[in-house]
C-alpha cells in the first residue's frame, strides 16, 4: 500500500511539474507527454526500482485511462448539433483514416521483417491507449509494447499535425480537430484543445470513433489478413 501511494504521488508531482514547465515555455519538446516519461525513467534508474514494481504501484492511474477517455464526451455533448450536421463526413473520414493506419502499420512492419508479436503490437498504434492495449492482447500482440508505439505515434502526430495544418492552410476547425484526433489520439486531442474548444471537440470525436472503428477492423479483418500472409 505504501509503495502504491509513493508511486502515485511521485508520478502526479512529476506530471504537475512538467505541466507548469510547458505552460511557461510552450516548446513542443517540453510537452508533459514527452518529458514526464523521461523523468520517471530516470527516477526508476536512480532508485533501482523495477518497472514491474512501479507499474503495480501506479495501477490506479492506469485504470483511470478508461474514465478519462469517456470524459471527452462532455464537449461533444455541448456541440452535439454540429456533430450531427457533419456526421457522414466525420464517419467516412475516420473509417478511411483507420483503415489506412492499420494497413500501413501492418505492411510497413512486414517490410521491415519484424516478428509476428511485434507486428501485432504495432497494428493498433493509431488508437487511443486503453483500447489499443485491449486490441493488442486480442490479436496476439504485447499490450505494453503497444502502449509505447501509441505514445510515439501521439508525440509525432502532435508535433507534425500543426505543421501539416499550416502547410496545407487548413482553416476549418472541424478538419483541424479530426486530423489531430485521428492521427495522434489523446496527445493530438490535448493539442487540439490548445488551439480551440471546437477543434478539441472534433478531435475527441475523432479519437473515440477511431477507437471503435479500429477495434472492429482489427478484430474482424486483420486476423484474416494476418493469417493469409
Amino acid at each position: 500500500m505504501l509503495l502504491q501511494s509513493v508511486s502515485v504521488v511521485v508520478t502526479v508531482l512529476v506530471f504537475w511539474m512538467c505541466k507548469k514547465i510547458y505552460a511557461r515555455w510552450k516548446f513542443f519538446f517540453l510537452t508533459p507527454l514527452l518529458i514526464c516519461p523521461i523523468l520517471i525513467i530516470l527516477l526508476l534508474a536512480v532508485f533501482h526500482t523495477p518497472y514491474v514494481t512501479y507499474a503495480k504501484g501506479t495501477s490506479l492511474l492506469t485504470n483511470l485511462l478508461g474514465p478519462a477517455t469517456v470524459a471527452f464526451a462532455v464537449p461533444m455533448y455541448k456541440h452535439f448539433a454540429l456533430l450531427k450536421k457533419y456526421s457522414i463526413e466525420v464517419l467516412m473520414s475516420i473509417i478511411v483514416g483507420s483503415a489506412m493506419a492499420i494497413t500501413s502499420s501492418f505492411l510497413f512492419s512486414l517490410w521491415m521483417g519484424l516478428s509476428t508479436s511485434t507486428v501485432d503490437s504495432i497494428v493498433p498504434r493509431s488508437i487511443t491507449t486503453p483500447i489499443a492495449m485491449n486490441i493488442s492482447q486480442l490479436i496476439g500482440g504485447l499490450p505494453t509494447m503497444t502502449a509505447v508505439f501509441v505514445i510515439i505515434t501521439g508525440l509525432i502526430g502532435m508535433i507534425v499535425g500543426p505543421m501539416v495544418i499550416r502547410m496545407l492552410s487548413i482553416k476549418a476547425s472541424i478538419a483541424k480537430g479530426l486530423l489531430l484526433g485521428m492521427g495522434a489520439h489523446g496527445a493530438g486531442t490535448s493539442r487540439a484543445f490548445e488551439i480551440g474548444e471546437l477543434e478539441g471537440t472534433f478531435a475527441s470525436l475523432g479519437m473515440i470513433v477511431a477507437g471503435i472503428v479500429g477495434f472492429i477492423l482489427t478484430s474482424t479483418f486483420f486476423p484474416i489478413l494476418d493469417h493469409s500472409l
